[in-house]
């Protein structure tokens, strides 16, 4: 009562308030403390992993340095364009290479190097991914070591075996098949077993050339000349519709390709020109040249 009388339990409870603010603001800045003891650590934690990742990018650079001047060093010992006699000694000397207990690497490279290429090589691999897609050969001992690129290229793979696994039908005619070249103005269609051709088709449509001063505007003639091949075209997939074949192989223009991609084994470019009938002629030697590369 004399507490309450004298205002000391006003004072007192005033007291208990503080010393609890206290004790909330001691308690906020222990873990005020904690916090930047933790933050303190995690900084010298990131500090340290900035400079450990820095050193490994330091070091990937310099090896990505020296990677590209030994590529750029590295070149092929030798190429060639490999065509019918030619063609056929060279596959035969593949064949009969033996490696005993499997020392014979064969492997078709086309959107990544395995790991049995980049073993074989070495540091060469870098050359055999340059000429993919290809038919990757190497024996153990190095003595052959080559890339060819086939034209009808079958599915990736790598094995060792105790000789070289290749294909005639990979790299030569062989059976029954048919051929097409199309350029913007031209279609020839040959039927073949194996190097023999026993039918032939072809045409030429009247396409517009190059634009001249006069007459038509440059974008009238561009749309016409459209036109143009859009009709030529139409016709040479009806004559490919009306194609009796199992296997057909489309070479030509590279910009007219795509078009026939769905229904075609296998597209490649081709420069072929003349007549229609010439102009199949040195499509065929194209499309069936391979080229070999000696790593």
């Amino acid at each position: 009562m004399l507490d309450r009388l004298l205002g000391r339990a006003h004072l007192k409870k005033r007291i208990e308030e503080l010393e609890d603010d206290v004790e909330s603001l001691q308690a906020q800045l222990d873990a005020e403390s904690e916090r930047r003891r933790d933050a303190v650590a995690a900084k010298q934690e990131a500090e340290e992993e900035v400079n450990r990742l820095e050193d490994r990018i330091e070091e990937l650079r310099d090896r990505a340095e020296r990677a590209e001047t030994v590529e750029e060093e590295l070149d092929f010992r030798g190429d060639a364009d490999v065509f019918g006699e030619r063609l056929d000694r060279l596959l035969t000397r593949l064949e009969t290479v033996d490696a005993p207990g499997e020392g014979a690497l064969t492997a078709m490279v086309d959107d990544r190097v395995p790991a049995s290429v980049s073993d074989a090589f070495g540091e060469r691999a870098a050359l055999v991914e340059r000429a993919s897609p290809c038919l990757a050969v190497r024996d153990a001992d190095g003595v052959v070591s080559a890339t060819l690129r086939p034209p009808v290229a079958p599915d990736e793979f790598d094995a060792w075996s105790d000789g070289f696994e290749v294909e005639r039908e990979w790299f030569e005619p062989t059976g029954e098949f048919a051929l097409a070249v199309v350029r913007a103005d031209l279609f020839a269609l040959g039927t073949y077993d194996g190097r023999e051709r026993v039918d032939f088709e072809g045409f030429e449509s009247d396409v517009k050339g190059k634009h001249s001063k006069g007459g038509f505007s440059q974008g009238r003639f561009e749309r016409r000349r459209d036109e143009q091949v859009a009709e030529h075209l139409e016709k040479c997939e009806n004559a490919l519709d009306a194609l009796d074949s199992d296997t057909l192989y489309v070479v030509g223009e590279r910009t007219l390709l795509p078009e026939f991609e769905s229904d075609a084994d296998e597209t490649a470019s081709s420069d072929a020109t003349g007549d229609p009938e010439d102009a199949l002629s040195e499509a065929f030697r194209d499309f069936w040249t391979v080229r070999l590369r000696l790593i």
